[in-house]
């Protein structure tokens, strides 16, 4: 008799976890929303720098910006190649260069005026990783191009976009979190009047490219994504070029969570048809 009592004990929070699954789905349908359709010619974007490109996120907002007829030059900035930035190479349409020191960027200076939009994807997970080395990737290393980038001069509506992250907060007990905040910050303050733009991403779970996502990295996506709680990393970067052919619609300092992140993707996959469709 007492059996089924402490079975149904056990599977409690399994009940309650599918409960509040179900919650969230209902919610997540509730609030979807569709962005309106770009009416104005795109801001130009014609030249545009990734620097992160040999990772996750940045394979896929690599593979965004290759498939886009709008960009003429990529810029990769890496500290070391991949078959898809070989790709790159090989099509004429991106430069590659080997990158080893982001916090001296004298080497790709005299190339900085040029471009319309970067695309910062350069990270590293908190596992095993100090604070100190945690804080100069995550928040030197941008601080550091952005400032050199100002001091060159970027071009009028110019925009720099961050891979932040969600969930984060100056007064987390999460080490990482403060630091995302912080790198947010000092970026916004950077660019407060000059001519460039800051916009932070802050996406919940990342799925890598269909292509090179295992098993496991597929389910998480699955499982998370009927919850605006997973994105691709391919939307991430149709998400990045259709804010910045946006420009004005945007502000230094703006932020776009997950499902923000997949409206402005899906709606960059609607022009694109439309360009197509011509």
């Amino acid at each position: 008799m007492k059996l089924p009592r402490f079975r149904t004990f056990l599977l409690a929070p399994l009940y309650l976890f599918a409960a509040l699954y179900c919650v969230a789905l209902i919610i997540t349908a509730g609030n979807s929303e569709t962005i309106p359709a770009l009416e104005s010619a795109p801001q130009g974007h014609e030249s545009v720098a990734i620097f992160g490109a040999s990772g996750t996120a940045g394979d896929g907002i690599l593979k965004a910006l290759l498939k886009n007829p709008e960009i003429d030059q990529i810029l990769v900035v890496t500290r070391r190649s991949t078959a898809r930035i070989e790709e790159g190479v090989a099509a004429g349409k991106l430069q590659l260069i080997l990158h080893m020191d982001y916090l001296d960027y004298t080497a790709i200076r005299e190339k900085l005026a040029a471009l319309d939009a970067v695309y910062w994807a350069i990270g590293t997970s908190s596992l095993g990783v100090d604070e100190k080395t945690y804080g100069m990737i995550h928040v030197d290393f941008p601080v550091q191009f952005v400032s050199e980038w100002i001091s060159v001069g970027p071009k009028l509506a110019s925009s720099f976009h961050y891979i932040s992250s969600s969930d984060i907060s100056e007064d987390s007990s999460a080490m990482w979190a403060r630091e995302k905040v912080r790198a947010e910050k000092a970026l916004f303050e950077l660019a407060e009047g000059t001519n460039l733009r800051v916009i932070a991403y802050r996406p919940d779970y990342i799925g890598p490219t269909r292509e090179e996502a295992h098993l496991g990295q597929s389910l998480l996506y699955w499982f998370f994504k009927p919850v605006n709680a997973a994105v691709r990393a391919t939307q991430i970067g149709e998400a990045m070029i259709e804010v910045t052919a946006r420009g004005s619609e945007f502000s230094n300092g703006d932020k776009l969570a997950t499902g923000k992140i997949v409206q402005y993707s899906e709606a960059y996959e609607k022009r694109q048809a439309l360009i197509n469709d011509k």
